[in-house]
């Protein structure tokens, strides 16, 4: 089993940062990926960016440019730096890990309690 705990939410004014961070632990060898996703009142929860083990990244087009999803695999820490906020990226941010199969299908092993983003205009 995985337990995943998130940190650094709060609420920012539009065009301000905020940092993320999940640090995992429990049964981890099966684990090649991170990713954070995020869900807005009323909306279904949407992949925000992932990270392999070798480093490639994925991210949504609403956060391209914006966010920077990065890891310490020594620690088993993902990161989520979030700049340019726009009130649109209002939602709870999960962590989420699990193991890449191909494109377009992996496991998904655990997720994180979550952490409020609120973006103010």
């Amino acid at each position: 089993q995985v337990q995943l705990v998130e940190s650094g939410g709060g609420l920012v004014q539009a065009g301000g940062s905020l940092t993320l961070s999940c640090s995992a632990s429990g049964s981890l060898s099966s684990i090649n990926i991170m990713a954070w996703y995020r869900q807005a009142p009323g909306k279904q929860r949407e992949l925000v960016a992932e990270i392999r083990d070798g480093g490639s990244t994925n991210y949504a087009v609403s956060v391209k440019g914006r966010f920077t999803i990065s890891r310490d695999n020594a620690k088993h820490t993902v990161f989520l730096q979030m700049n340019s906020l726009k009130p649109e990226d209002t939602a709870v941010y999960y962590c989420n890990v699990g193991r890449w199969i191909s494109t377009g299908f992996r496991t998904n092993n655990a997720w994180g309690q979550g952490t409020q983003v609120t973006v103010s205009s």
